[in-house]
């Protein structure tokens, strides 16, 4: 079972002052395929609070993946791949490319998108966008790769090719 964690970044959203959508639209797909979500929260858009958040998940919480939703365009406080860049130990940059070349092809934003994916221990971070409709699509598009992704990060040695 894979064991996973939500963290929303949004300055309006950790001050209450809008409803987060995008982490429960998260948390709703990851469920529906079995997987179990143990923790999420919402942060600002701030690199301290949200590295912070990242950390304890994978290193306190021993979770085998966290996703954000938010925070990867360029706008000046738009600083999440900054943050997942200066926690995690190796880059995965396959699931940010797919999600950029699958959302190139719904909108020519998404080449603005500087959504990273990396590991940090055993535990696989990745970033989506902010927007529900955004997180659904991306999701989507990596979810096929997550399972067998997380299996390897945790020691599978079996080989890739063979069914």
């Amino acid at each position: 079972m894979i064991r996973a964690g939500v963290i929303t970044v949004s300055d309006r959203s950790s001050q209450g002052i809008r409803e987060d959508r995008s982490g429960p639209a998260i948390a709703a797909m990851l469920s529906e395929l079995g997987l179990m979500v143990c923790q999420s929260c919402i942060v600002p858009d701030e690199i301290e609070p949200l590295a912070a958040a990242m950390a304890r998940y994978a290193d306190e919480e021993k979770l085998d993946l966290v996703l954000t939703t938010g925070g990867t365009g360029v706008s000046p406080r738009d600083v999440t791949p900054e943050a997942t860049l200066e926690i995690i130990e190796k880059e995965v940059p396959g699931f940010a490319e797919a999600m950029r070349a699958h959302s190139m092809a719904v909108t020519p934003f998404a080449m603005i998108s500087r959504a990273v994916a990396g590991i940090r221990g055993r535990c696989l971070i990745i970033n989506l966008p902010g927007s529900p409709k955004a997180v659904r699509e991306n999701l989507a598009v990596i979810l096929p790769a997550l399972q067998h992704a997380v299996a390897k990060i945790k020691g599978d040695d079996r080989e890739c090719g063979t069914p």
